[in-house]
């Protein structure tokens, strides 16, 4: 199963909303797929205690990455970098199992001209001190505010066409790292 974490705890993010294009993307694919929205993480988790002894409430959130065979992130861009709910859930994920040889694929979203160029190198520098096995192929959405209608459809059919690619090279490089295929690591 490959996991999107939604990088935000922000309402009516539009990084959920780039989850769901990239969860109906992997649907068509014919993936086993599924959203962490850091929407619905625990409070708990932000006192201070939570770094010596992780609430109870969490483990659900632990488990789904545990168990998944990839993980795509959708980050967008606050203030340069990314938001620091996200710091905070992979602060919280075991060490180093979380990320040890997991494939993770990368999505920024913002309202500049980058795209979450910045977040997204961020973070594939914290998943690279973590073992994790970066898709190459990263998508970044700038402008993120206009490619959406009133009626909340996606209006930017070249940037949907690379989320599809993306999931669909992802979908492969999960499956191959799966197959031990030559070339390509496995634990």
């Amino acid at each position: 199963m490959i996991e999107i974490i939604s990088g935000t705890n922000r309402p009516n993010c539009n990084a959920l909303r780039i989850a769901q294009l990239l969860l109906d993307a992997y649907q068509r694919l014919g993936v086993e797929v599924g959203i962490l929205n850091l929407q619905e993480l625990p409070a708990e988790i932000f006192e201070p205690g939570a770094y010596a002894t992780k609430p109870m409430a969490f483990q659900p959130f632990q488990d789904r990455v545990l168990t998944a065979s990839g993980l795509h992130v959708v980050t967008p861009e606050y203030n340069g970098g990314f938001p620091g709910v996200l710091k905070v859930f992979i602060d919280m994920l075991k060490f180093p199992e979380s990320f040890e040889g997991k494939p993770v694929a990368f999505t920024g979203e913002a309202a500049g001209l980058w795209g979450a160029l910045r977040p997204v190198e961020h973070l594939q520098m914290i998943f690279g001190y973590r073992n994790a096995l970066a898709f190459p192929e990263r998508v970044f959405i700038p402008g993120v505010h206009h490619k959406f209608d009133e009626e909340g459809r996606f209006n930017d059919p070249e940037l949907l066409q690379r989320l599809e690619g993306q999931a669909a090279g992802f979908t492969r490089f999960v499956k191959r790292l799966a197959d031990g295929e030559p070339g390509l690591a496995k634990e």
